[in-house]
């Protein structure tokens, strides 16, 4: 960055002078953008990172199922479709835009500050939306407004992670907000799954509360990057580039890029879905899938966090972070497999342990490299943003990939695990042709 308040930077840090040596990333060193965080800058990050996924977690993975199952069994699967593949497109054009801007943010507040109290306003509005919608395409509204706002809270959370957290204890942070996501993604269908059934109001309302006050404290809970010189006019051909790095130069961030899209494909196929595939597969009614949801996602996410807290505190010490994600894409693709066969409720539980244990490995050190491998400090938001794109283009092709292959498959759910066990793979396998992390 030109001008930034008081810069650090650690002595490993270098910038790369040109695009001809895109494997040596500027964040492979201990620098950070501004003045250093106080001690509670950790715990916050991690808390902020709960309250978006409680946002996330509860909405999209149960309350907007549940709510489209009451309202018309027959078409639920379609229009769970529509909504979050609108949702996903309008989060996609949002992101990487709102990352380019806020490195572009000249705000006395700070660089990422601005971005947190904006996302906290729309995103609370589009909750209220959602809670009072009577129709889906009221639905779809309030869910783009959602997606706008907490869009700009996962755009500075994200940016956070990469210009404020050293390299040298990146790997057990992003573990740390995996973790913070998964349990609020419990916590968010546990919570929903408890709320009244003729209420449905609150099935948004009360996860909207838990992730506005779990948010808020980053406003003031760490010393923002200012950027005091101003920037350059933003040109079309410069908004353009905002969606693209070119793959031929940055051959290493597109192919974790690659990694990334494939394995949340993975998970969001069965996390998309799990509502119904509890309804349908395991033969629960509408009201007790609520709850062996609950139970499902606690058993997803206490692999998650075993395996989050052990690979990323290894990947750590041994600086080495490919071996772990492409072992994690077969591990992934084992446990849906196991998910498929299950005969019974303890067998689907154990599969999805498996599952969300081989997720957590790769979570652990996935953001990490990720952040290793970005081209530059100046443009740190809007590289995030295309980052970004690899789990926010899921959402929109997921849903309609799943449909396919249900289709393909003569209505069977036989096509949503096939198509998950294939991702899995290709997501551990893409990584291996990166050549700039070990």
């Amino acid at each position: 960055m030109d001008a930034l308040n008081t810069p650090t930077a650690g002595p490993e840090t270098e910038q790369r002078a040109s695009p001809e040596a895109p494997e040596a990333g500027p964040f492979a060193g201990d620098a950070i953008l501004g003045q250093p965080q106080r001690w509670w800058f950790l715990p916050l990050l991690v808390l902020s990172w709960f309250g978006s996924a409680v946002v996330y977690g509860a909405v999209v993975g149960a309350s907007m199922p549940k709510l489209l199952t009451l309202w018309g069994p027959e078409s639920k699967e379609v229009n769970l479709a529509i909504i979050a593949s609108i949702g996903g497109i309008v989060v996609m054009i949002i992101t990487p835009l709102f990352g380019r801007l806020s490195d572009r943010t000249t705000s006395a507040w700070g660089m990422r500050k601005p971005w947190f109290l904006g996302g906290f306003l729309v995103g609370t509005a589009g909750i209220v939306l959602q809670a009072f919608a009577d129709s889906i395409w009221l639905l779809v509204l309030g869910w783009c407004v959602t997606q706008i706002g907490y869009g700009a809270v996962a755009m500075a959370n994200h940016t956070l992670l990469a210009d404020q957290v050293p390299q040298r204890i990146r790997a057990r942070v992003a573990a740390a907000t995996g973790v913070g996501a998964g349990v609020a993604t419990v916590v968010g269908v546990a919570v929903v799954a408890a709320l009244p059934l003729d209420q449905s109001w609150t099935w948004f309302i009360v996860p909207g509360a838990i992730g506005l006050l779990t948010t808020v404290p980053m406003l003031f809970g760490y010393r923002d990057a200012v950027r005091t010189d101003k920037p350059a006019p933003l040109r079309f051909r410069d908004l353009l580039s905002t969606y693209w790095l070119n793959p031929a130069v940055y051959r290493d961030f597109a192919w974790a890029w690659t990694s990334r899209f494939f394995m949340t494909m993975s998970i969001l196929s069965i996390a998309l879905y799990l509502f119904f595939l509890i309804v349908e597969t395991l033969g629960y009614s509408v009201e007790e899938a609520g709850g062996v949801q609950t139970t499902a996602l606690a058993c997803f996410f206490a692999g998650n966090v075993v395996a989050m807290l052990f690979f990323g505190w290894l990947s750590d010490r041994l600086g080495r972070r490919k071996l772990i994600v492409w072992t994690s894409g077969i591990v992934s693709g084992s446990g849906v497999l196991l998910l498929m066969v299950s005969p019974d409720m303890p067998t689907f539980l154990i599969a999805i342990s498996i599952v969300g244990f081989a997720q957590g490995a790769y979570l652990s050190v996935d953001v990490a490299l990720m952040t290793e491998v970005l081209p530059s400090f100046q443009d740190a938001g809007k590289d995030l943003g295309i980052v970004a794109l690899a789990y926010q283009l899921p959402q929109v092709l997921a849903p309609f990939a799943v449909a396919l292959c249900i289709g393909l498959a003569g209505g069977s759910y036989l096509g949503l695990y096939l198509l998950s066990i294939l991702c899995s793979v290709l997501g551990g396998v893409t990584i291996i042709p990166v050549r700039g992390v070990k």
